[in-house]
């Protein structure tokens, strides 16, 4: 049972905030972000670091969260802002509106160690802290199913392009659709190879 949390709690830090990001590497899609908070004597063992739970635990992981915390929040960034902010700093723009999205006063915030400036409040960058802490393993969860679910949609926009199967990573299908149709405006990432060698020989769908 993911406990990391507990080595902060004291009499001056009370609630923690936990947050993650799903999304970084595709070729296509915004990136997303979701922060949680839980209550200190919160436990469930089911709860992980998305990464090691099927898609289907996933899934019913996310409702639970939801129902279960004492605030969430879920935000996502464009491909169009991934392109003009660049990636690291589109995840931490994303980072931070789904955190203001926690309507609860709080003590700390603790991110899969993503450095992050947040006024006012102490932020701990911990690496593998989704493996570690609840809270950020119940973000990494409620980030990654609801970029699933929006690749999912858009898979039925454009089924030739197969994004409910890689999710806009790339993968040898992928990079073979885009190089048949073009990247699509709005929806793939132009700064991201192979997309940016691709463009000016590649005819556009839309």
């Amino acid at each position: 049972m993911l406990n990391k949390e507990k080595e902060f709690y004291s009499t001056s830090c009370k609630l923690i905030v936990g947050v993650d990001e799903a999304g970084r590497g595709p070729l296509a899609g915004p990136v997303f972000a979701a922060a949680a908070l839980f209550a200190p004597d919160f436990a469930d063992e089911l709860i992980d670091d998305s990464k090691k739970l099927t898609a289907k635990k996933r899934e019913a992981l996310f409702d639970v969260i939801k129902e279960k915390a004492l605030a969430y929040g879920i935000a996502s960034v464009s491909a169009d802002d991934i392109d003009k902010y660049n990636i690291y700093e589109a995840t931490k723009i994303c980072m931070k509106k789904a955190i203001e999205q926690i309507g609860i006063d709080y003590d700390l915030i603790i991110t899969d160690a993503m450095p992050l400036y947040v006024k006012g409040k102490k932020v701990i960058a911990m690496i593998k802290g989704d493996a570690q802490c609840l809270n950020v393993a119940a973000a990494s969860i409620l980030a990654k199913v609801s970029r699933d679910r929006y690749m999912d949609e858009l898979d039925k926009q454009y089924p030739e392009y197969g994004f409910a199967k890689h999710k806009g990573y790339g993968t040898k299908a992928h990079i073979d659709a885009i190089m048949k149709y073009g990247p699509i405006d709005h929806i793939h990432r132009k700064t991201f190879a192979p997309i940016k060698f691709l463009i000016d020989d590649s005819p556009k769908l839309c």
